[in-house]
């Protein structure tokens, strides 16, 4: 039976009993795992450091599908390997040849375990937030506002910051290293089946911390993925971060959409973190599904007509009324939401 557009649980850093069995629960159709600054170890319990050599283990990829597979779900992907595995290669670093090819070694031993999707960011110093605010009913979400950033107020938040600790770097040093990597690693990802999904910048700005940004703009997609043609390069679509972008005429539901339908229908969506944001940079907050930028029900309707048959997961949830650490009634409300939107619009086709 050929694949079908689904949704799956995702945005958590550990294979927990109680994280596997609320996806259960949920019902969808697998889980997908965020290990973006992460050095908890893809196998709970473990007691060894998390690529510990500056790459994934065959035998820990292997357990965790099997973990996963022990609870009736399909790992869907795995997304960010740790930023010490690979900021040289980001940033042209003297470790460049040497993180380029333990990278090229986890997308082997991913294809190896039957994993097919590594989400990639190329962000060497993160996702940058502001102080937290309130959204509807007191719910906690994300925010960020440049002038606060400038100003100093960035919080740890989401992701540790880290500057440029020597010099600037350009957009096109930035791109051109992107380039580099991809044309290494893309025919290793074609020989071991797996696809690697490109996120956006978030915040998409041209620079942070004295390092510039790329992939802010829909335009700077279709650059790299022209300039390292594979069917193995794609993209992660965050409709939150392409929510946050600034579009020439200033409507951002119908740039979302267009970029939406653009890159599905060349078959250039892996999967997509439906969330989505009040205003855009430089200065935006996020929010419920449903009350942000974009209409919900025509991007979920947009995805079905283009043909995409991947994955949607939720993304930084709010933080609702006596909510977990891990924001399990967020990931409730908005999975609910989609699984609704996906059922609908199908069974309206």
């Amino acid at each position: 039976m050929p694949e079908q557009m689904r949704v799956a649980l995702g945005q958590h850093a550990e294979a927990s009993a109680d994280y596997l069995t609320f996806a259960k629960q949920l019902g969808v159709s697998g889980v997908q795992f965020n290990m973006i600054g992460s050095e908890i170890d893809l196998i709970p319990d473990s007691n060894e450091l998390p690529g510990a050599d500056g790459y994934w283990k065959l035998a820990d990829l292997k357990s965790l599908k099997q973990r996963v597979n022990d609870y009736g779900l399909r790992l869907e992907a795995i997304e960010n390997v740790p930023r010490r595995f690979y900021i040289d290669a980001m940033l042209n670093g003297p470790r460049r040849a040497e993180q380029v090819a333990n990278y090229q070694r986890t997308v082997q031993n991913m294809g190896e375990a039957g994993i097919p999707i590594l989400g990639l960011n190329w962000m060497p110093n993160l996702v940058w937030r502001t102080p937290l605010q309130r959204g509807r009913g007191g719910a906690v979400v994300t925010a960020f506002d440049m002038a606060r950033a400038r100003a100093g107020e960035v919080t740890v938040g989401i992701q540790q910051v880290a500057e440029a600790e020597d010099r600037d770097y350009s957009e096109s040093e930035m791109f051109d290293n992107y380039v580099s990597f991809m044309a290494e690693v893309l025919p290793v990802a074609e020989e071991a089946g797996v696809k690697i999904a490109l996120h956006p910048d978030d915040p998409p700005v041209p620079a942070l911390g004295g390092i510039a940004r790329v992939f802010y703009s829909p335009r700077n997609f279709k650059r790299a993925l022209e300039a390292v043609p594979s069917p193995m390069h794609g993209l992660d679509f965050c409709m939150g971060c392409f929510s946050e972008m600034v579009y020439a005429d200033g409507d951002n539901n119908a740039g979302v959409l267009a970029a939406m339908r653009y890159f599905a229908e060349r078959g250039k969506i892996f999967y997509v973190h439906f969330r989505d944001v009040q205003g855009c940079v430089p200065k935006f907050q996020e929010c419920f599904p449903g009350e942000g930028n974009v209409d919900v029900v025509a991007a979920v309707q947009t995805l079905y007509e283009a043909g995409f048959t991947g994955f949607l997961i939720d993304d930084h949830v709010p933080a609702m009324l006596d909510d977990s650490d891990w924001r399990h009634r967020g990931h409730a409300y908005a999975t609910g939401y989609i699984m609704a939107l996906v059922a609908a619009v199908k069974a309206l086709a």
